[in-house]
């Protein structure tokens, strides 16, 4: 079994395809996938500390998150320095953290952790960093893939 006790999850692109929707009144709409809301319970049912950092402020996020019930840091300019703050806050070792990121805005980030993820279509330079490049494109299950593949737990097996 990997040695990983925390989860840090980029939200755009991860958690979602990536796109956006955007209505006359600028409300903006995004999709997740659902298979990833019973990996999010299993995390906590299996005791990892999870979050979302992600550089977008938006109501999608906070939303998502909340249903989620994953702590979530919006507005992030700096995700290596949020992740820092919350290694004193939290009591997290980076080096037993798994980044699920994306894009370039990851990179630092990813570079500091023990363990990295990206889905299937991230970023060359992501994809280069990536310890595990997951088969899942973003926003198609990859906290599912996350929990079944590189944790090996099987959802039937948690009830």
């Amino acid at each position: 079994m990997v040695d990983i006790q925390t989860l840090v999850f980029d939200f755009d692109g991860v958690l979602t395809d990536d796109h956006v929707w955007v209505n006359a009144d600028g409300m903006e709409f995004v999709a997740c996938n659902r298979r990833d809301g019973l990996a999010f319970s299993a995390f906590r049912r299996i005791g990892y500390k999870v979050f979302v950092v992600s550089t977008e402020k938006n109501g999608c996020v906070k939303a998502r998150c909340e249903k989620l019930g994953v702590p979530v840091f919006q507005g992030v300019g700096d995700k290596f320095q949020q992740l820092k703050s919350m290694s004193t806050e939290f009591d997290i070792d980076l080096q037993t953290t798994l980044y699920v990121g994306n894009d370039l805005n990851d990179l630092k980030a990813m570079q500091e952790c023990g363990f990295t993820a990206c889905p299937s279509d991230a970023h060359p330079m992501i994809q280069d960093l990536a310890k595990y490049k997951l088969k899942t494109k973003g926003g198609e299950g990859v906290a599912r893939e996350i929990l079944e593949s590189i944790l090996h737990y099987d959802l039937l097996s948690l009830e």
